[in-house]
């Protein structure tokens, strides 16, 4: 049994506690200052670190931008119901009334056949010759809301169905399709961040892997003489271990570093373009929580490349 060993069972339950945390500090404290020893190829590396995971992070801000310009475009989607002209304004005024109490329904708004044909006249220009008609051709327009439940493509279908069913109804008009490419082009960006972010957690996995396997070798001899004198595998492997956290955190925090400089370079030339769609929507950057996932997700691959490559060379090497 190895003085350490008996050092610790002479101690109560509670010293041992103690002694595991000053450990495991010290060791992390030695194994940063290990970076700092080698301050260009650690930095090389946690660089390398940083901009792999940045990118499935960038495609991810792009994702949760996406969804939000989709909910608020869902919010508001309308459907025009055109009147049959045959109708009269008491008929219209009780189709309203009774497509009010539909719980499907958020907002009415009413346009009469005088209001279209004003604004039809003030938009396309031919104002002139509209004036020469002996009758007002536009129909009456009856444009509704829908709720948040039913402003996706598939409830709004089932509401226009609904109320097309009404008689005052001519026919109803949703524009939709263009709704749709946009949830199916989100759901495509979606699984490219799956995809993307495999390939580079593999990527991550083995940068690491690789580094902490160079790091074992360069501490080759001081291994040997650790194992001689009684060294357990978790007491040699566990600086190792913290260096390859270190490189997830500060990988991590430089990911995030650079998706927010990213947001800040994009957010001024995207709210000029959503300006001049009457949207005054802001580029989304990575909030705190997902800060702490990101950091939390790279500390793990690093621990995880790091206790890969530790098992496999710490078991090869053997003093002579």
């Amino acid at each position: 049994m190895s003085p350490s060993s008996l050092t610790r069972s002479k101690l109560p339950l509670s010293g041992r506690i103690v002694m595991f945390f000053i450990r495991h500090l010290q060791h992390a404290t030695a194994s940063m200052g290990e970076l700092w020893r080698t301050p260009v190829s650690s930095l090389m590396t946690m660089a390398v670190l940083g901009v792999s995971l940045s990118l499935p992070a960038a495609l991810q801000v792009l994702v949760k931008n996406a969804e939000n310009i989709t909910h608020s475009w869902n919010s508001a989607a309308q459907i025009s119901l055109f009147i049959d002209g045959a109708r009269s304004e008491q008929s219209i005024q009780s189709l309203i009334a009774r497509i009010k109490v539909y719980p499907e329904i958020s907002d009415i708004n009413y346009i009469t056949r005088e209001q279209a044909l004003a604004e039809f006249q003030q938009q396309s220009g031919f104002g002139d010759a509209l004036s020469y008609l002996d009758n007002n051709p536009l129909p009456a327009v009856v444009t509704v809301t829908p709720t948040s439940r039913y402003s996706t493509p598939v409830g709004a279908r089932e509401l226009l169905a609904k109320l097309e069913q009404e008689p005052e109804v001519s026919f109803g008009r949703l524009d939709i399709e263009w709704l749709e490419k946009l949830q199916a082009l989100v759901k495509v960006l979606e699984r490219t961040v799956f995809g993307l972010a495999a390939l580079l957690i593999l990527a991550v996995v083995l940068v690491i892997g690789n580094t902490i396997r160079l790091a074992i070798m360069n501490r080759r001899s001081e291994i040997e003489v650790m194992k001689l004198v009684g060294a357990t595998e978790a007491f040699i492997q566990r600086p190792f271990l913290y260096t390859g956290i270190w490189y997830g955190v500060i990988g991590g925090t430089l990911a995030w570093l650079i998706i927010n400089l990213l947001v800040w370079f994009l957010s001024g030339a995207l709210t000029t373009f959503m300006g001049l769609y009457g949207s005054n929507m802001q580029l989304q950057s990575l909030s705190f929580s997902e800060l702490l996932q990101m950091i939390l997700a790279a500390s793990f691959l690093g621990w995880l490349g790091s206790y890969l490559s530790v098992r496999q060379h710490l078991r090869a090497i053997e003093p002579s």
